[in-house]
């Protein structure tokens, strides 16, 4: 598994899952419930995760949703 996007924006991570899913690309979230222990302070960020093999694709679809987001990033190499 990839990590194509790491945010602390519930709304964020929300529409990047629907993006992936209208493109047949199948999602996890990590750090979900670490973020809810935290008292949802926005502390730890949670990961979007692709199969290997979808990275690129779901890196290109989600370039837009990252580039404006300030809080949001994709892991280095990922670009393209």
């Amino acid at each position: 598994m990839r990590e194509v996007l790491r945010t602390s924006d519930p709304v964020l991570l929300s529409f990047a899952r629907h993006v992936l899913a209208e493109a047949g690309i199948e999602s996890w979230v990590l750090d979900e419930y670490v973020s809810a222990v935290e008292g949802s302070m926005l502390a730890f960020p949670r990961r979007l995760m692709v199969r290997d093999e979808h990275e690129r694709r779901a890196a290109w679809l989600l370039a837009d949703l990252v580039a404006g987001d300030q809080g949001a990033s994709r892991k280095p190499g990922t670009e393209g």
